[in-house]
């Protein structure tokens, strides 16, 4: 379809910025010339792209005309790029990415800073559990994820980063209090969770007593907070090992079942499209990976 390319700018921008007010003033524009041209855009589709909620949501007609702008405004920054041209908006290249949050804290940004300067990107990271990344994909808000699906989204491929080690610990005070001789003293004791999606606690309870979590639960959505919960004894949690083992190696955290590892395996989907700044993102990604994770 035609679609024109200030109008797949200003979609994407609308759909970003969440209102017409708000994507006016990113785009230099009036918020009624915003609407106009997503106005003209769902003329030319047939189709209603965006819901005029608040925030301004994409239909799954506008999920597909989004990934197509997305596209579009990456290769275009590429060819500026290639043709060392400086002015193109701010002369930025955006990168949105879906992450999880202990990937966030322990190795993900390390691994973006290796990205040359000189190619201008900038980067929006949406933080999403391991097992959720991929919608964002499907919706065509990011255009690389860190997922545990290996199974590609459709347009996208995939390739194995490396596996996120996890521990069930806590605090040497909190094991003092909780721990009983009964080997499932955990599934009534206070335990911690990152959200209400998190099943890495009861996943562990399940293999290792057969039964999920009963206790009362913690909820800390962020991952250095979350160990920090752990470390200051409100409860057990399954901690990444980047961000236990110090603690335990000082005696600050017990392990509480060493010999058994919760481990996730985490993959790379990016948008299956030949673009020098994403292949020189999944390289640095790779790269980091390669550092810091447990191989496949």
């Amino acid at each position: 379809m035609p679609f024109q390319f200030d109008h797949l700018r200003t979609l994407t921008a609308l759909v970003d910025e969440g209102t017409f007010e708000a994507a006016a003033r990113r785009l230099h524009v009036t918020a009624s010339a915003v609407s106009q041209r997503v106005r003209t855009m769902e003329q030319t589709a047939g189709k209603v792209l965006v819901q005029r909620t608040n925030p301004v949501v994409p239909t799954e007609a506008g999920d597909a005309v989004l990934r197509y702008a997305r596209q579009v405004l990456l290769l275009d920054q590429d060819v500026l790029s290639a043709l060392q041209t400086a002015e193109h908006g701010d002369g930025h290249a955006q990168v949105p990415l879906a992450v999880n949050a202990d990937s966030l804290s322990t190795w993900f940004m390390e691994a973006l800073a290796e990205l040359p300067p000189e190619l201008g990107a900038v980067f929006e990271i949406h933080r999403e559990d391991e097992e959720h990344t991929t919608g964002l994909l499907r919706s065509g808000a990011v255009m690389a994820a860190v997922t545990s699906t290996p199974e590609a989204v459709q347009g996208c491929s995939v390739e194995g980063l490396g596996v996120m080690r996890y521990h069930a610990v806590c605090s040497p005070a909190f094991a003092d209090r909780h721990r009983t001789e009964s080997a499932d003293w955990l599934v009534e004791a206070p335990v911690v969770n990152f959200d209400r999606k998190d099943d890495l606690q009861d996943r562990f309870l399940r293999g290792l007593v057969g039964q999920g979590a009963r206790g009362p639960r913690h909820y800390v959505p962020a991952s250095e907070d979350f160990a920090r919960t752990v470390l200051l004894g409100f409860g057990w949690g399954m901690v990444p090992e980047q961000q236990s083992a110090e603690a335990l190696a000082e005696g600050r955290l017990v392990p509480l079942a060493p010999e058994r590892p919760v481990e996730v395996r985490l993959y790379w989907q990016r948008w299956n499209l030949r673009s020098p700044l994403l292949d020189e993102v999944t390289r640095c990604v790779r790269a980091g990976a390669a550092r810091h994770l447990h191989p496949l």
